[in-house]
């Protein structure tokens, strides 16, 4: 990481990863210590039996936890995420609670933790390789952990381990700011809030932004009555300002040395007075919160099943929700079924990074297609991401290689001359101005589709729907089966994702421009291919050579188990037509010859050959989706106009509109979501 934009990061957006310096405790074993604030991570004596002492059972969790009703959602926010020993603690008690509470099956639990130093991932391994060693029990929460932690950029980081019905939202910046970013208000009549707090900072004289009013007077906005908190710290600053903010405190026994701890409770009223300590916590805002979640989500019908169709539909029925996946031909038969989609992050200067969908959208992304790649093995079916990296040759961009350095390493670099040369398989390119990215890869869409539609709670339906009609109970479909026979079915909620056809499903989702983008493809000699560039590279367009899977036959013309060479995409405006040109096939060779001309000599000149798929984009006014609820509507939601990024962006806008509907935390900003809005201002004019 570059040290010129180090001077500010608070001003600058630019993560400062945390400097581990490691001791000898008492007992002799090596422990580490924060070069920023001088205090240990966690207890010389036992930091696991102090974590399942302070925040386990001081906020009641082995009792609620267990007590959860089906599908509802427990929601802990922690305060210093440090080196994730408090998650891994809570993690497996989860666990352990739902193998012996079959009631828990389909409950869940959010995991909201915050960091403005986070440990970089070479010195967390070997802290927890420590843990792993002092307590085995935990080394099955330490490498999924250690697997799915982010690049150290500043933002949520959405990770989800959806085998344990948990989700864990890393927000890496200041405190503060992360919670202030969490919106309460979802337009709808479902309200999140947070059931305990884990106040896990450095000790207030070490660090006393962590205890500050602005922290505070958030743990009061996004709690409820019969929250509660639970810390180590009994200093002053911290009981005043838990007082001064709605909550009850009380002091408990400490853990080991320690004579006392805090435990609070968020009260009905603005008393502070100390009360009896709430053991069997009163549950009356959790069975509220279940009761709205279960009497209105039972089942979902998602219409469209493109790329945010099959998202939205994954994040539903992971959340058990009973999933109908309409679309009037099949799965990916419109602008997503693409034989390869890039998945490379649309890159933005570092200090506006925290709110670029894109970047944050890429990361998360790549986490679920990793993962998928793992369900893919236990199938015996193509994997969904094949890891290849993927060099920008910084044509078309708002970034150069100077911000590109503010970037951690593992997320994009810039390589020297020669090493960019044997990376692209390209001789005679300039390439001294490059951006390489070493998690891009290609997403093979055939393959995430069928994963998607194996989940049980899933089922694909094909029919055209022709009419939406809204009740107070449930939403009415109307539609033509491929048979040509009517059909009706009735829903609890509806979410829209047909692309440039969902204005036609309802008035309220704005009609989109719809541009044209036709992708080419052909079958390479062993000559050509040796000379073809050897990873994806974007330019004004983006090429990359594949090798066809076996089942790639069922959406696209390609020759199974050979490579192929593809190019693209054209961009035309105001065009639904999805024939196959050849004028499209000549503007792709074009555009790729004009910026790499040693490929004029490879790239052959008769493109009668070639193979191509045209889908039909469609994009707002101001470049970002439309995901969330229509307006005046209860039941009606849409996630919609992903542009040319929807395997980048897809899966974590699925994940926020799925966060609104069951009245979550998603992991966008307060901010993004509005940006994202249907009924936001600049949607209001139509294109002309």
């Amino acid at each position: 990481m570059s040290t010129a934009n180090h001077q500010n990061p608070e001003h600058l957006n630019v993560i400062t990863p945390a400097k581990i310096d490691w001791q000898t405790d008492d007992t002799g074993n090596m422990v580490p210590v924060s070069g920023e604030f001088g205090d240990v991570y966690f207890s010389h004596a036992d930091g696991l039996a102090e974590t399942r002492h302070v925040f386990l059972e001081h906020n009641q969790l082995p009792e609620r936890l267990a007590h959860l009703a089906p599908k509802q959602c427990f929601t802990i926010a922690e305060l210093g995420f440090g080196t994730g020993l408090n998650l891994l603690a809570t993690w497996q008690l989860w666990r352990q609670l739902r193998e012996t509470n079959p009631q828990l099956a389909t409950a869940r639990l959010h995991f909201i933790t915050t960091e403005k130093f986070p440990i970089p991932l070479a010195d967390l391994t070997q802290i927890l390789a420590l843990w792993g060693e002092r307590a085995p029990e935990l080394m099955a929460f330490i490498e999924p952990l250690l697997a799915a932690y982010p690049p150290l950029i500043a933002g949520c980081h959405r990770l989800s381990f959806s085998y344990d019905n948990l989700t864990v939202d890393m927000w890496l910046g200041d405190a503060a700011q992360s919670l202030s970013k969490l919106a309460l208000d979802h337009f709808n009549q479902h309200t999140p809030y947070i059931d305990a707090w884990f106040l896990d900072g450095f000790a207030p004289s070490c660090n006393s932004t962590l205890w500050a009013d602005s922290i505070f007077a958030q743990m009061q906005r996004l709690s409820r009555p019969d929250t509660t908190a639970a810390t180590y710290s009994c200093a002053g600053i911290v009981k005043r300002g838990l007082r001064e903010h709605g909550f009850q405190i009380k002091k408990v026994r400490g853990f080991g040395r320690k004579r006392e701890m805090l435990t609070a409770i968020m009260t009905n009223t603005e008393s502070s007075d100390l009360a009896n300590d709430n053991k069997s916590c009163n549950n009356k805002s959790h069975e509220a919160k279940q009761e709205t979640t279960d009497s209105t989500f039972d089942n979902t019908v998602v219409i469209g099943a493109g790329v945010s169709g099959l998202l939205t539909a994954w994040s539903l029925a992971n959340r058990g929700i009973t999933v109908t996946l309409l679309d009037k031909s099949a799965p990916l038969a419109g602008a997503s079924g693409n034989p390869r989609a890039l998945l490379a992050p649309k890159m933005t200067p570092i200090h506006h990074v925290d709110e670029h969908l894109h970047t944050i959208g890429y990361l998360y992304s790549g986490r679920l297609y990793r993962d998928l790649n793992q369900t893919a093995v236990q199938l015996n079916t193509a994997p969904v991401l094949e890891l290849t990296g993927a060099l920008d040759l910084l044509i078309k961009t708002n970034i150069g290689t100077e911000q590109i350095a503010d970037y951690p390493d593992e997320m994009a670099t810039t390589l020297s001359h020669e090493q960019a040369q044997v990376t692209s398989g390209l001789k005679e390119q300039d390439l001294s101005e490059n951006l390489y990215l070493p998690q891009s890869g290609l997403v093979n869409p055939q393959a995430l589709k069928d994963i998607i539609l194996t989940h049980p709670l899933i089922h694909f339906q094909q029919l055209e729907v022709t009419k939406i009609n809204e009740t107070e109970q449930q939403v009415r479909i109307e539609g033509i089966d491929g048979n040509r026979n009517p059909v009706t079915m009735t829903a609890d909620n509806i979410v829209i994702c047909a692309a440039f056809e969902s204005h036609q499903l309802d008035e309220r989702v704005f009609d989109c421009r719809k541009i044209r983008g036709q992708l080419s493809w052909f079958t390479p000699t062993v000559e050509q291919l040796a000379k073809l560039p050897k990873i994806p590279l974007k330019y004004s367009g983006y090429c990359t050579p594949f090798t066809a899977q076996a089942d790639d036959g069922q959406l696209n013309d390609v020759i199974e188990c050979s490579p192929q060479f593809l190019l693209g995409a054209s961009f035309i405006r105001n065009d639904t037509d999805t024939d196959i040109r050849e004028e499209e096939h000549q503007i792709s060779r074009d555009k790729l010859v004009t910026a790499i001309p040693e490929l004029a000599s490879v790239v052959p000149t008769n493109i009668s050959g070639w193979q191509g798929r045209a889908g039909i984009r469609t994009q707002t006014p101001d470049y970002h989706p439309i995901v969330g609820q229509l307006i005046d509507s209860e039941r009606v939601w849409v996630m919609s106009a992903m542009g040319a990024k929807g395997y980048a962006i897809a899966p974590l806008c699925a994940e926020a509109l799925v966060d609104m509907m069951l009245g979550s935390f998603t992991p966008l900003s307060t901010a993004m979501l509005a940006r994202l809005s249907p009924n936001r201002t600049r949607l209001q004019t139509p294109l002309t």
